[in-house]
């Protein structure tokens, strides 16, 4: 089956490319590796081809300073937090990762891999075949 990435991981992307028009993309990223196929990872498709994570380059104004990524993953993580955004399960970069197990703070991540090149975001499945806009003041959203 071919992998399809979630509607809702489509629209987040398009709003970071949209806003940010000469990002770097390098470290951009949805289908998982060989590496990622050896465990369990949103990046690898399901049983039906749904993909439920991207990884964005942290260099989104297109060289390294400014570094705008922390100030975006924070609105991501405060939206979640908030309850008004409910298809993200959790946001890891710079090391450290955010979701609802401790109520969208952030802690340290373990993992081999610290994201300190790009935000990783996951989806929730029911995120496949919602793509509304997300409302992320640095992501085109108004400050309201």
């Amino acid at each position: 089956m071919k992998p399809q990435l979630s509607k809702a991981a489509i629209q987040l992307r398009d709003q970071f490319n949209v806003t940010y028009p000469s990002r770097d993309k390098s470290s951009d990223g949805w289908v998982g590796d060989s590496r990622h196929a050896t465990r369990p990872s949103d990046h690898n498709p399901d049983a039906n081809g749904w993909v439920r994570a991207i990884d964005v380059d942290r260099d989104v104004s297109g060289k390294s300073k400014p570094d705008l990524m922390p100030d975006i993953a924070d609105q991501i993580r405060l939206l979640c937090k908030s309850k008004r955004e409910k298809r993200i399960t959790y946001i890891i970069f710079d090391g450290r990762i955010a979701s609802s197990k401790k109520n969208w703070a952030w802690r340290e991540y373990t993992g081999a891999n610290k994201h300190n090149h790009h935000c990783h975001i996951s989806f929730a499945k029911e995120a496949d075949d919602d793509g509304a806009f997300f409302k992320i003041p640095m992501l085109g959203a108004s400050n309201e």
